[in-house]
């Protein structure tokens, strides 16, 4: 981040995000070290990286069937796929791609068009779902509008009936704090996503800030998700290092996608896996479950 950027824009949060990114130092550990592996074990499936996409939508403006394109693109690299706000017919293509996916439901006002979704959902064969719910509010206070679709907040109640309205693994995004880490698990959710969706709000904690605190809260219970910034393998390794389980790629992947569609997609994800494995080469980790925080340093300031 250039010193004007941040004189112009200091609530923005994605440039906070990416200076706290940038603030993580990483020791080198070289004696004892072996070839590390990068494959990642999730809802009894194994999968060749821990890099994800992230749960977008709307990308036939990046280009043609931009969101099956991507999901061939996770597929290929058998790498988990996620997706966002889509209609049936696409979540129903996306599936069919083979990738496997975790489906993001927005938190309509409509309750009763969510269960509709999350049955949906199963019988395109995700592999998971959950919701994004931090995308119940605009700035000014009022209740969310997304594409006409009207958004509400979800009680810890209403939660929990989703949860246990699905066999499948429910994932609640948008956690950013030590409170709804609890009420998550309170809610029965099998995984969170530790995000600010992308700068939803000014002047937010960059989700590796306080991930460590709430990797404390969940204590291994269930896996910890995060996105927001993620652009390297670097930035992987800090956050796996920080707590993640996992992470997910979302604006990194935009411009292989428009240019070179599912195999640009598959050739950004195996380059930040290959740059992920050599980080972990070059601080003596064997694989991810033996990637730990010790290895981190903070620069001065934070």
């Amino acid at each position: 981040m250039s010193d004007m950027e941040k004189y112009n824009k200091p609530w923005d949060s994605n440039l906070i995000t990416r200076e706290y990114f940038d603030s993580l130092l990483v020791e080198m550990r070289h004696i004892d070290s072996v070839i590390p592996s990068t494959k990642l074990e999730l809802f009894g499936e194994t999968f060749d990286t821990p890099i994800m996409m992230a749960a977008l939508s709307h990308l036939d403006n990046v280009c043609e069937n931009g969101m099956v394109e991507m999901a061939k693109g996770a597929h290929a690299a058998n790498a988990v796929n996620w997706a966002g706000m889509g209609d049936e017919v696409e979540i129903a293509a996306i599936t069919a791609t083979g990738a496997r996916t975790i489906n993001i439901i927005k938190p309509y006002a409509d309750n009763d068009y969510i269960f509709r979704r999350i049955e949906h959902a199963e019988r395109c064969g995700v592999m998971a779902l959950g919701m994004d719910v931090d995308h119940s509010f605009q700035g000014n206070g009022k209740y969310d509008v997304v594409l006409g679709e009207k958004m509400k907040p979800k009680s810890l109640i209403e939660l929990k009936e989703f949860v246990k309205s699905t066999k499948l693994p429910f994932i609640i995004k948008g956690v950013l704090s030590e409170q709804d880490a609890y009420k998550a698990l309170e809610a029965g959710a099998k995984g969170i996503v530790v995000s600010h969706h992308h700068g939803i709000m000014n002047y937010t904690v960059p989700p590796l800030y306080i991930l460590p605190k709430i990797a404390k809260v969940i204590n291994h219970q269930i896996p910890i998700f995060v996105d927001c910034g993620i652009v390297s393998g670097m930035d992987v390794f800090k956050a796996l290092a920080l707590g993640a389980d996992a992470v997910s790629a979302g604006r990194v992947i935009m411009e292989p996608l428009r240019k070179s569609g599912s195999e640009g997609v598959k050739d950004q994800i195996i380059k930040m896996t290959e740059e992920l494995a050599g980080v972990m080469a070059r601080t003596c980790f064997q694989d991810l479950n033996h990637i730990e925080p010790s290895v981190i340093c903070h620069r001065n300031g934070w």
